[in-house]
């Protein structure tokens, strides 16, 4: 694994963090009206994650997320013994750019949130938005169409953001990251942890459901 790799995994999960975090204190900034504000926050995000796979894709193959990397692993399209060095480039990543998003607003560096998020219905809801995020990339990678995840990939989060009721985080290096901010973005410790376990479980349902679609061709 070359270092330009891993510092692509770095650095794309750091903007990507910083970009959601950044933009939770610019739609608070700008309105006090909810919509408006989770548009704000999913237009960002959107953005941000297309052009994140179009340029760093090349570079580390543009994973961005742990439960990406792992299902990615599991069906045999990255090398397992890579896994843990994506997974801490990743989620250091995360950190960095919840502290550079609280650091251009003028914010504590990293506050510890105390925003409590996990309930049945968001436990539920990041299941199936973590799920649909790795079916997406999963699904595209199985029917040689990977080109098209930089698309497919910010529309799946995007549509997630307005119909689970976690607002989709469907990451646990962002979810990680976003511990330390106290942007309307933000998730305290404990809904964290919960999060990113059934984020994984969402990605391994993912796997399941993939393998059954697009079974392995008989040789």
């Amino acid at each position: 694994m070359e270092n330009k790799t891993v510092f692509g995994e770095f650095l794309g999960t750091m903007i990507l963090v910083a970009a959601i975090v950044g933009s939770g204190f610019m739609a608070t900034a700008l309105s006090s009206d909810g919509l408006i504000q989770l548009l704000v926050i999913a237009l960002s995000t959107i953005f941000v994650l297309g052009t994140l796979i179009l340029t760093l894709g090349p570079v580390s193959g543009a994973h961005l997320n742990p439960a990406v990397t792992i299902a990615l692993a599991i069906t045999k399209q990255f090398p397992v013994n890579q896994v843990m060095v994506y997974v801490i480039a990743q989620i250091s990543g995360g950190v960095i750019g919840a502290v550079l998003a609280n650091l251009m607003f003028a914010n504590e560096l990293a506050p510890i949130s105390q925003t409590e998020r996990l309930s049945l219905g968001t436990g539920v809801g990041e299941v199936v938005a973590t799920g649909l995020l790795v079916f997406v990339v999963l699904s595209l990678i199985k029917s040689k169409r990977s080109n098209l995840i930089a698309f497919g990939v910010p529309a799946a989060v995007g549509s997630a953001f307005f119909f689970t009721s976690s607002t989709s985080f469907a990451n646990p290096a962002v979810t990680i990251g976003r511990i330390f901010t106290e942007s309307l973005t933000s998730i305290a410790p404990a809904s964290a942890g919960g999060y990113v376990a059934l984020q994984i479980l969402g990605a391994l349902l993912a796997v399941a459901v993939v393998s059954a679609l697009f079974p392995k061709k008989s040789k």
